[in-house]
């Protein structure tokens, strides 16, 4: 995973010894179905995540991505098939999982009449181990100033925000995130995925449920997806936008007022009929590889948008 540059205020997290367990979530043939419900949610679900590793969730609203977090954090246990968590499966496991993961989910979830400051004591009293220093986490995601602000007076930015932060309280080894930037602008959305791109590089084991292919893109080592309650691929982005990609180079020139393309294979292209002439002769514009966005790869695979 490519390293990125880190802000001089970012908390650096522990790293989990790599020996302790090298499959962090092991999930097979998992079905859901809601009670009551005539349609069942996941079908027959297959994949594992690796320890270290930022696996990417990704589909549209609907597609099973929250109902598939939810069993993986214990909130629904009468899933059908076998979900392993540390090597135990998810409803075998007792209140202490909860200090081992931190989960933060799509919608923000507090108490609004406390502060920021109140809210993050106020969960780490729930945590058995040691915890972080709350106005050091707040200030990571630019809340430095909110901190002593009632939680009802902030932004669903900042709401979201928080709920990010507050998954990082008592340093867990397995995060949950789902949706971690909807709601949050784009400077603070990139505050969020650089300290998730910081947690990866120390290690941390990352389950990141969205349908924003542009953050999955940036932050995920592999992803899965999720229609319609079924998983129809697993792969590197890096390995899917050169399988589904065009390996060509598109190249636009000016000539007489007119814009004008030309394609032409990346293989051959010293042999290409016409390149050379256009480098040496044109008024070259732009030159770029034909490279399959996620998303073109989502459609093409699953025949449907991210909406």
């Amino acid at each position: 995973m490519e390293i990125r540059s880190k802000s001089p205020d970012t908390i650096h997290f522990l790293s989990i010894p790599a020996q302790l367990v090298n499959t962090m979530i092991t999930v097979r043939d998992l079905d859901f179905t809601y009670p009551g419900s005539q349609a069942q949610t996941l079908h027959g679900l297959d994949f594992e995540v690796e320890a270290g590793e930022v696996f990417g969730f990704l589909g549209p609203s609907g597609a099973g991505k929250s109902t598939t977090q939810k069993v993986l954090t214990g909130l629904l246990d009468d899933y059908d098939g076998s979900v392993r968590v540390f090597d135990r499966e998810v409803r075998e496991w007792s209140r202490e999982y909860y200090d081992r993961i931190g989960v933060s989910g799509e919608s923000p979830n507090h108490y609004l009449k406390l502060t920021g400051r109140e809210n993050l004591a106020l969960f780490a009293s729930l945590h058995e181990g040691e915890t972080r220093d709350a106005e050091k986490l707040l200030s990571l995601v630019g809340l430095g100033d909110a901190v002593d602000q009632p939680v009802g007076a902030y932004s669903k930015g900042m709401q979201m925000r928080l709920n990010f932060v507050r998954a990082l309280l008592h340093d867990p080894e397995l995060l949950f995130l789902d949706e971690p930037t909807s709601g949050i602008d784009p400077g603070n959305a990139k505050i969020v995925k650089d300290t998730i791109a910081s947690l990866a590089n120390e290690g941390k084991t990352i389950f990141l449920t969205t349908h924003d292919m542009t953050v999955a893109d940036q932050l995920c080592d592999r992803v899965a997806f999720l229609i319609d309650g079924r998983m129809p691929l697993v792969d590197a982005p890096s390995d899917l936008k050169r399988e589904y990609g065009s390996r060509t180079l598109r190249v636009t020139y000016r000539r007489d007022g007119e814009v004008i393309a030309e394609r032409f294979a990346l293989d051959d292209l010293v042999a290409a009929d016409g390149f050379e002439r256009i480098i040496t002769e044109e008024r070259v514009e732009t030159i770029h590889t034909e490279e399959a966005t996620l998303e073109d790869v989502f459609l093409e695979v699953t025949g449907t948008t991210l909406v």
